[in-house]
């Protein structure tokens, strides 16, 4: 018995996902005072939401990319926020990253060459 997954949804899912934090942590500069810190958040929302706009198309390279980067910047954030620290919102962050990258590695592995 096999389970039907439609990766073509589920890829739709990680773009929708992966835009919606990008777009979050650009909209974050104008909660937060200009910093270098929040300058380079926004840097990182403009990536997302690029990388969202590449899971839209067929490229294995956004998926590639769909996971490295997000599991990069949750390295970065979980490395330099003191143990105990992490808001709500830091923590929905790292749930949806965390929700990307998985989606978009079931999809890869399920890619054909």
């Amino acid at each position: 018995m096999s389970i039907g997954i439609n990766y073509y949804r589920m890829r739709v899912l990680a773009a929708v996902l992966i835009t919606l934090s990008g777009i979050g942590q650009v909209a974050m500069l104008w909660f937060n005072e200009l910093t270098g810190a929040a300058v380079t958040g926004a840097f990182m929302g403009v990536v997302y939401i690029i990388i969202g706009i590449g899971l839209q198309g067929q490229s294995r390279f956004t998926l590639f990319m769909a996971i490295g980067v997000p599991v990069a910047a949750a390295a970065l954030l979980i490395n330099y926020t003191p143990e105990g620290a992490l808001g709500n919102l830091q923590i929905a962050r790292l749930s949806v990253d965390l929700t990307v990258v998985l989606c978009s590695a079931l999809v890869l592995a399920n890619t054909r060459k």
